[in-house]
């Protein structure tokens, strides 16, 4: 266990930040889920807006790199894009 102050301070901070995190990225899968389930191309554009919204406030919070992001965000609108073929 931590003696000096400063290094306590350190675990509660390190504390809150982690749980931040694990909620944003929790939040960002299931996002990415609801576009992925989603059958019709109107319906997953829909979830694709909110999900791209998630994806972004997470980068300007500096949770995500922004390079995940684009990557994420590219493989969802590619798969939406798909939704419109094969209707």
């Amino acid at each position: 266990m931590a003696h000096h102050a400063s290094a306590k301070k350190r675990i509660r901070t390190s504390e809150k930040r982690r749980l931040r995190n694990k909620a944003t990225i929790s939040r960002i899968k299931t996002e990415m889920k609801k576009v992925l389930s989603a059958e019709k191309q109107e319906e997953a554009g829909q979830y694709l807006k909110t999900a791209v919204s998630v994806i972004d406030k997470a980068v300007s919070k500096g949770r995500l790199h922004k390079n995940n992001a684009a990557r994420k965000k590219a493989r969802l609108t590619k798969y939406v894009n798909s939704l419109a073929a094969k209707n």
